[in-house]
């Protein structure tokens, strides 16, 4: 006999085959039911995937890095970030971002943002002033002035994003160094080297640091005016340099006077 359902009694009404039939229809809607909860399950698990988060049943596979490749990582997107956008306007949100990772990582590597940018800006330093001190090896003093000239201008056109970052303004620069403080660390290097020409001609070698800062400020100041302007091309631009600076060193003075009327 079958069954029949009533107010939720059963009574037999035939064969084996209708309740086949039934147990049939319940297992069909248990597999629906199991179906779509994996299948909501499974669309869970894939969203979760696609925005990095843990997924259900294990965790999201990733690249991961070594601490010293994520500083790095972090140097990189930060120092293009402070080029383009300068210090006040770049945020650590930002550099987290394009890094994948979260704020806390770039607080745990640098401090916070002020941290990351005087790592930058220490970097840049030594890169330029290494370059130039590197560039000034022995030779003619005009041979010395082009090295120093093409230095400048090597690291520019090499280092254009760290130059901005030198060059641009900012609270932390006054306690990391700023461009003016590495210009005139270079303009120590060139003293030296001016002191003792100053001492061969006559002239006095006190006067050696003077003269420094004003041809490393003609330099630097005129370079940055060519990492926008990228014309005439490097060769040329050190040319003219060295023409101003030598030829005007040539005709020095030992004891120059002004021409005017006021004196004071």
């Amino acid at each position: 006999m079958g069954t029949v359902a009533i107010d939720g009694n059963t009574s037999n009404t035939g064969g084996t085959g209708g309740t086949s039939g039934t147990n049939g229809a319940r297992g069909a809607s248990a597999a629906r039911t199991a179906g779509g909860a994996r299948g909501a399950s499974g669309a869970r698990t894939g969203s979760s995937t696609e925005k990095g988060r843990p997924a259900e049943g294990g965790r999201t596979r990733r690249v991961r890095m070594t601490g010293a490749e994520r500083r790095e990582q972090l140097l990189d997107i930060g120092r293009t970030a402070f080029a383009e956008k300068g210090f006040e306007s770049t945020s650590v949100e930002e550099i987290a971002a394009k890094a994948g990772v979260s704020k806390p990582v770039v607080y745990e590597h640098f401090g916070g943002k002020e941290g990351l940018y005087a790592v930058v800006v220490d970097r840049e330093m030594r890169q330029l002033l290494d370059m130039v001190t590197g560039a000034l090896t022995a030779g003619h003093p005009r041979e010395l002035l082009e090295q120093a000239a093409f230095a400048l201008l090597d690291y520019i056109e090499t280092y254009t994003d760290g130059f901005r970052i030198l060059v641009r303004d900012s609270p932390v620069a006054q306690s990391t160094g700023t461009f003016a403080s590495l210009i005139s660390d270079i303009a120590t290097q060139v003293e030296d080297i001016l002191g003792l020409e100053f001492k061969a001609r006559g002239f006095d070698p006190k006067l050696a640091p003077l003269y420094a800062q004003a041809l490393v400020g003609m330099v630097a100041l005129t370079g940055q005016w060519w990492v926008d302007a990228r014309h005439p091309e490097k060769s040329e631009v050190a040319a003219h340099l060295v023409n101003l600076a030598w030829h005007g060193l040539g005709n020095l003075e030992a004891k120059p006077r002004l021409i005017g009327h006021r004196k004071f």
